[in-house]
């Protein structure tokens, strides 16, 4: 469908700019600068807890539950250097994504209170790790995680990004009293997801797969992430009310990430695979109740659960079926070497 074929332009304004006046390489230079100046900072035992091989299994072993995890943690380093590790997350996420990254974080403090457990419960609980060597035209990745977030990235010879897995939490998802009341670090995805599901739904199409909600996101904290399957109501049986809907959604996900970064992070979601997607919707349609959504095309998916603590526990999560950790990009790489 014509209105749907430049639909990777129309995603958002920044990822169409993204294209015409950024270079990946330019970004993966100056994410290279962030974390070395990160690591300058670092003491031999702080360097040795925060740094390893790139080609470690400890690089895809992401988690998004209250784990301990390998690492620094922000809280045995000094505020300084904490600065400068925020610092390197900022360069994996736009603005936006980086007040939602923070306000995930600051909600561990508001559990500290609630659960009466600090020690679980601690917004200094995440940790940066740092694969490889990061330089221009470097191979290497890093990671920053902790509860509720899990920011990957791996940068392929210094010329490209893979940003998946991308996964944003929030318990609770809103904030119902107290001075942050009405705090929602992703309620707009999933307003988003609400309003298309209700519209498909008014238009009888059958968007709903299932009365009830699957506990959590279906893919959990699969490393090599698979395919779901295929449910819901596809793009072309959409109006193009309904395209722009999608479009809008998935913008949602993408824009917690600089525009810059994504031009080649999303490089495989032509609008071929955009004109393919499929949104199904799990639960009720109703706030407040439990839901489930996802939006998977032929390269991607998004998912996105509400269910736990009486629908009030979020779970968003980007992932890529052949370049999360860069996988594709490492690959082509490979092969260009040879």
């Amino acid at each position: 469908m014509k209105y749907f074929a430049l639909s990777l332009t129309l995603l958002a304004t920044p990822l169409a700019l993204a294209h015409e006046e950024h270079s990946p390489s330019s970004h993966a230079d100056a994410m290279a600068a962030a974390a070395d100046t990160f690591l300058d900072t670092l003491d031999d035992k702080q360097r040795k807890a925060a740094t390893f091989d790139f080609k470690v299994d400890e690089r895809e072993n992401w988690h998004f539950i209250p784990l301990d995890r390998k690492g620094i943690i922000l809280s045995d380093l000094k505020p300084a250097q904490q600065s400068l590790a925020y610092g390197l997350l900022g360069s994996a996420l736009s603005s936006k994504g980086l007040l939602t990254a923070t306000a995930i974080m600051s909600l561990e403090q508001f559990l500290a209170v609630q659960e009466n457990d600090p020690a679980k419960r601690n917004p200094q609980k995440y940790y940066v790790a740092i694969f490889g060597t990061p330089k221009p035209g470097g191979t290497w990745g890093w990671r920053f995680e902790g509860h509720h977030l899990s920011i990957n990235v791996t940068v392929a010879k210094g010329k490209a990004l893979a940003l998946t897995p991308a996964f944003f939490g929030t318990n609770p998802a809103e904030i119902t009293e107290g001075p942050r009341k009405g705090l929602r670090p992703l309620g707009n995805i999933e307003d988003k997801g609400r309003v298309l599901a209700k519209s498909l739904h008014a238009a009888g199409l059958k968007v709903i797969f299932s009365e009830k909600p699957p506990r959590d996101i279906i893919t959990g904290q699969q490393r090599a992430v698979t395919h779901l399957k295929l449910q819901g109501v596809m793009t072309p049986d959409m109006d193009e009310a309904q395209h722009a809907l999608v479009r809008s959604l998935v913008a949602a996900y993408l824009e917690n990430h600089p525009a810059d970064a994504l031009a080649d992070a999303v490089r495989d979601m032509k609008a071929s695979d955009l004109e393919q997607i499929h949104f199904a919707w799990a639960g009720s349609l109703e706030k407040g109740e439990p839901h489930y959504f996802r939006v998977q095309g032929e390269t991607f998916l998004m998912e996105y659960a509400n269910t736990q603590n009486g629908a009030n526990h979020a779970h968003a999560v980007w992932r890529d079926f052949s370049n999360d950790f860069g996988r594709d990009l490492l690959k082509e790489h490979l092969e260009g070497a040879h």
